[in-house]
Parts: structure tokens; C-alpha cells; sequence
């Protein structure tokens, strides 16, 4: 038995508890138990509503008393950003495994440090880029991994939303700089730059540019409020490999819903997806070019240990992706494995945000600091 202490118990942290209590559906023979053993939330009402409602233990009144407790293996953090790195050190000093939400913290300095001590303990540390674990991103993968794209030469990556697209709705904590620690750079981009590195390697240098549409804003408080944050980021990117490409991310995007999309192209092939049409990708096989890009059907046909569930024609769906990633995570606390992906990936992100930030300041390209 896994048993999971949660820190954070909003709209990240039920998507967290469904794949938990979720996981015996959809892998089959799983040699592992995991259970929501603990709740806590900046309100303890809130806690108790949450445990009570969907069943995640005890209500705790902080989350000292979940980090101390024998009876939690692994701390689960679904809290804002900036309160991230400091329940990442007391978890880990507590010999506790920790899965965190993204992005890791709010500077490189703290994701290195984060990552340093995740390393220097051999807990299991994951952070969530639930992406990943979309059937059509693992197929990908595999294909750049086989060699059939060729040399990468250049990528596109985006994500866009319209949740700031109305200059009359109220802003976010989200889109608050004083607790997201970033922009929209770290609310999406933060996904969008992992699938690129995922399938395409780290990243070398960046170039970025950020945008504020609407510079005043009603706040939290229903009074007028000045944006602190990027409502839209651009950048240009080299990564270590060579190929050069572009990032955009922003939420002013009208028309848009959850439209994360990539392009990958290779010398000797290319690859595009998008997630608002998450059943299919499309490979482009040079050696055939009279075939065009050929549309490969994805569906839910997991590999194994995966897909019992629903069954291999049902469609994907958003959630699969967090389900996957809890597997994945709460497999390598089982097997005592490092996880993946993992403090340092997300201490590479990390560190291509900021270097994104600085390009944003200084205006010219920026160095990504690789993690010592």
C-alpha cells in the first residue's frame, strides 16, 4: 500500500485523487495498492470537505502534520507555485516521496536546489507533465527514438487558451506573479517546452518576448488591478541537438479552448499532433513522400500494462493523460526506481523559463544553465 498525504485540494488536486482511485480500472494485475490517506488546504474546511467528499482520509489542519506523519509514504503537492519548493525540502528531510505539480518552483536556483536534493536523498521525486502520457505523444516518441524522423532541424510548439481573452474577467491567482511566480510562460508554456525536450532534447538558448494585452484588470477583490503577469509569451529556441524552432503560449486567444499542438522536422521525416484531436497524429515519411502525411490512429491502445480501460477504440481524453502519469509515478516509488519525468527535468524547464525571462529583459538570446 502507497499511501499519499495531499497538499492542495482544488481543481489539481481532485484530478489527482481520481487517478489514484482510478488506477486498478485501467491497469490491470497492478502490484501495488495506492490510497489518498490525507488532505490539507490553506482553509482546513475546505480539507474537510474534500476528504469527506471524495474520500482522501483524514482532514489535516496543516501540512506539517501530513509530512510528519508514519502513516504517509508520499507527498502530493497541488498547491500555487510559490509555496512549492519549500514543501518540496520538508517532505524530502521527512524521507518522504513527493510528486509535484508543475512547473517545479518559481526560480532555477530553487528548482536546482530541489533537484540536488532529490538526488541526494534517492526518494523517488516526479513532477506532473501529464503530456507525456498521451497515447499519441508515447507513439511519437518512439519514433524519434527509432530514428525515422532523422536529424531533428526545427520544431514548432504551442499552446493557447481564452481564459484571458475577456479584459472583463476578473483575473486568476494564475495570472498573479506574486503567486504563480511567472505568466502564462509558466502556467502553459511549462507544458509545451517539456514536450519538446521530451522528444527533442534540452534546450541550448532561447529567445523570448512577453506580452501584456490588458495591462489593468479587475482583481481577486473586485477592484482594479494592474496585470503583473504575461498573458502571452513568444520565444525562438536552440536546443543542444542543433535544430532551431519556436514556443508560443499565451490565454488572450479567442476562439481557443485546450489547443496544445507541436510540429517535429527531421531530415528524414516530420511528426505534428494536436491535443484538441487527441485520437490521431501525423507522420510524414520522406522515403514515401507521394503519401503525404499519413494520419496513424492512437485511440486508447496503451501499451502494456495499460488499456484495459475503457477498451482499445475508446477515444482518449484529457484525464487519461494525469492517470498515466500517476502510474507511472507511484510504479517507480514501487519499484524504488528513479521516476520520470523527474526533479531534473523539471529543474531543465526550470531553467529554460528563466532564461526566456532574461531574453524578455535583456533582449537578445540567452543561455539555458544546465544543472550541476
Amino acid at each position: 500500500m502507497l499511501r499519499i498525504g495531499m497538499i492542495g485540494c482544488g481543481f489539481m488536486g481532485r484530478t489527482h485523487a481520481y487517478a489514484v482511485s482510478n488506477l486498478p480500472f485501467f491497469y490491470k494485475d497492478l502490484p501495488f495498492t495506492a490510497r489518498v490517506c490525507g488532505v490539507c488546504a490553506s482553509e482546513p474546511s475546505h480539507a474537510k470537505e474534500a476528504a469527506r467528499r471524495y474520500g482522501l482520509g483524514e482532514a489535516a489542519e496543516n501540512e506539517e502534520e501530513l509530512i510528519g506523519s508514519p502513516d504517509i509514504d508520499i507527498i502530493d503537492i497541488c498547491t500555487p507555485n510559490v509555496c512549492h519548493y519549500e514543501t518540496i525540502l520538508r517532505a524530502l528531510a521527512a524521507g518522504k516521496h513527493v510528486y509535484c505539480e508543475k512547473p517545479l518552483c518559481v526560480s532555477e536556483e530553487q528548482a536546482f536546489h530541489a533537484a540536488r536534493e532529490a538526488k541526494r536523498t534517492g526518494l523517488t521525486a516526479g513532477i506532473v507533465f501529464n503530456n507525456r502520457f498521451l497515447l499519441p505523444v508515447m507513439r511519437a516518441k518512439e519514433i524519434v527514438e527509432e530514428g525515422r524522423l532523422g536529424r531533428i532541424l526545427s520544431f514548432r510548439g504551442a499552446y493557447y487558451h481564452s481564459s484571458a481573452a475577456d479584459p472583463n474577467r476578473p483575473a486568476g491567482w494564475k495570472q498573479d506573479r506574486t503567486v504563480c511566480g511567472g505568466g502564462v510562460l509558466y502556467d502553459l508554456g511549462s507544458h509545451v517546452l517539456d514536450l519538446i525536450y521530451y522528444l527533442c532534447g534540452p534546450f541550448a538558448s532561447v529567445y523570448g518576448v512577453g506580452n501584456i494585452a490588458y495591462p489593468t484588470r479587475i482583481g481577486r477583490d473586485g477592484k482594479p488591478w494592474n496585470t503583473n503577469a504575461e498573458e502571452a509569451f513568444y520565444l525562438t529556441a536552440r536546443l543542444a541537438c542543433g535544430a532551431v524552432g519556436t514556443v508560443e503560449t499565451g490565454k488572450i486567444f479567442q476562439g481557443t479552448n485546450d489547443d496544445l499542438s507541436f510540429e517535429i522536422y527531421g531530415t528524414d521525416g516530420a511528426l505534428r499532433f494536436s491535443l484538441m484531436d487527441p485520437n490521431f497524429f501525423e507522420y510524414y515519411d520522406a522515403a514515401a513522400p507521394h503519401a503525404g502525411f499519413t494520419r496513424v490512429e492512437c485511440c486508447n491502445r496503451y501499451p502494456a500494462p495499460g488499456g484495459v480501460f475503457p477498451g482499445a477504440k475508446a477515444p482518449a481524453g484529457w484525464l487519461r493523460g494525469h492517470v498515466g502519469s500517476m502510474y507511472a509515478f507511484l510504479d517507480a516509488v514501487y519499484r524504488g526506481a528513479p521516476a520520470s519525468p523527474s526533479f531534473a527535468d523539471g529543474a531543465h524547464i526550470q531553467a529554460v523559463m528563466e532564461a526566456a525571462y532574461r531574453s524578455a529583459e535583456s533582449g537578445r538570446m540567452e543561455e539555458v544553465h544546465a544543472l550541476v
